[in-house]
């Protein structure tokens, strides 16, 4: 096939079909999470609903390291694909999804261990507490393989197939979907049985994944000892600030979740009823940030940062007029959320509080996810933890906490809203500087070569992890030196 398709063509365009794309692979496996839930809520126990909102949360804690390699693996291949440098990406390729299994199975080790301790930490008590462990007893060991999966897909949407990087989606998707009412009700494993699903659902997406990268596209490579630790550090360079970039958004959710915990089961529930709506309403936004990273990443390895900035300006356009539209939907259909999952007086309130007047905040998040994967795709992935970071323990934080005080449990969300208005705008003002910047370098650095020394360094900066420019980078990044 092609190679580095999005150094050609419209920008608006590759956005547009990537992140359509990739978000209905995401509204499907959103949507069986909603569908857990309210198959959870006919069940008619509060304490259900909790229970998968404290397990979610610490859960979070493991994709957030997955995602970490993910984003890894995307862009190192993307930005290979983009220099032509296709073995190169197939031994990204390789490395990246035997080390998200190794580190997702032993983060699945030490959180078994000590489950009952972590999940009391977030705020879990008495009967809420005992169904959030046995839910996620269930899950913890199939991570890796939840890793592995996800690693799949961002190398399959990384060479620019985003239609089966959808189907690997969509496939567990529908399992699950099929799944949960059996397991669920006909057999009569309740919790368990939504657990279950998860399980085989994860099994099914990893394989359909694993299809489209040594199948279709025949991307990975044999790897030996000494290839597999020259790849890995480009890996861990971009990796590791990944993993701490997406760590802060579970600490965040974590002070949010024990913070509301203060005011009662239901306000928990209405939180994680809140938290199952918002990723179906706004799947296409999560999908946008995965989007644009193989587009950013091609384009910064074949030099054209005017395409970069491109990329960035129709990502946000898409993001604002996408979460507008959605607001408006959400408040129309507030009340029959509402009765759909049969929410408590207290829980409705937060529910409708929600969809009439904090929706709308999520264009800035929409656009931190975006300038995020911009910094990983542009070799500046501690930016990206610097904001998250700074986002969790400076906004969300002090935000949730005033909240509380203030307002209560509306307070909680509302201050969630504040953090991502300001660290939105800080981090769109940042990545448009930084494009701005490069460009202004590759341009002079242009002007002082010649054609072939050019070409050789563009090689070098974006397409080889053999270059002491690279490995010097690599190194900067994995000692934390500023």
């Amino acid at each position: 096939m092609a190679r580095a398709v999005f150094t050609r063509g419209s920008t608006g365009r590759h956005v547009m079909v990537m992140t359509g794309a990739s978000a209905v692979g995401l509204v499907g496996m959103f949507t069986v999470d909603m569908v857990d839930m309210y198959f959870l809520t006919l069940l008619g126990e509060q304490e259900l609903a909790a229970a998968v909102g404290f397990a979610g949360t610490l859960l979070f804690f493991l994709v957030a390291i997955s995602i970490g390699l993910q984003i890894a693996m995307g862009a190192l291949v993307a930005r290979a694909e983009g220099a032509h440098e296709h073995e190169l990406a197939g031994r990204y390729c390789t490395t990246a999804l035997i080390f998200s299994g190794l580190i997702a199975g032993l983060a699945s080790v030490v959180t078994w261990v000590f489950l009952p301790e972590l999940l009391s930490l977030l705020g879990a008590t008495g009967k809420t507490l005992a169904y959030a462990e046995s839910y996620t007893r269930i899950l913890l060991p199939n991570t890796a393989i939840l890793a592995m999966g996800m690693c799949a897909a961002a190398a399959t949407r990384a060479v620019g197939d985003a239609r089966r990087s959808m189907w690997a989606s969509l496939s567990g998707s529908f399992v699950n979907a099929a799944l949960d009412p059996l397991f669920i009700f006909t057999f009569g494993w309740g919790l368990e049985g939504a657990a279950a699903a998860s399980v085989v659902a994860r099994c099914v997406t990893f394989g359909v994944a694993c299809y489209a990268i040594f199948i279709v596209h025949r991307l990975p490579q044999p790897v030996n000892t000494a290839q597999f630790r020259t790849a890995l550090s480009p890996i861990m360079g971009i990796a590791l600030p990944a993993m701490l970039t997406n760590l802060a958004t579970p600490i965040g959710s974590s002070f949010v979740l024990r913070t509301m915990a203060q005011f009662g089961d239901a306000a928990v529930a209405g939180a994680a009823i809140t938290g199952r709506i918002t990723p179906v309403a706004f799947a296409a936004i999560f999908a946008l940030s995965g989007a644009v990273g193989p587009i950013i990443g091609q384009n910064a390895g074949a030099g054209l940062f005017h395409r970069v900035r491109s990329t960035l300006r129709d990502a946000m356009l898409f993001n604002a007029a996408y979460v507008l539209v959605i607001w408006g939907i959400l408040w129309l259909s507030g009340e029959l959320l509402v009765r759909m999952f049969n929410a408590s007086e207290e829980a409705a309130d937060l529910l409708l509080f929600y969809t009439r007047y904090l929706a709308p905040a999520f264009i800035f998040s929409g656009m931190l996810f975006v300038c995020n994967a911009s910094f990983n795709n542009l070799h500046r992935p501690r930016w990206a933890t610097m904001f998250n970071f700074s986002k969790a323990l400076l906004g969300t934080i002090p935000c949730v906490w005033l909240g509380a005080q203030w307002y209560g449990a509306r307070g909680v969300m509302a201050g969630e809203a504040v953090s991502s208005v300001i660290f939105g705008v800080l981090g769109l003002l940042t990545a448009l500087a930084l494009v701005r910047r490069l460009a202004q370098e590759h341009d002079s650095q242009l002007q002082d070569d010649t054609p072939e020394q050019a070409v050789a360094e563009e090689g070098a900066r974006y397409g080889s992890s053999l270059s002491q420019t690279e490995l010097a980078n690599v190194t900067t990044a994995a000692k934390g030196d500023t």
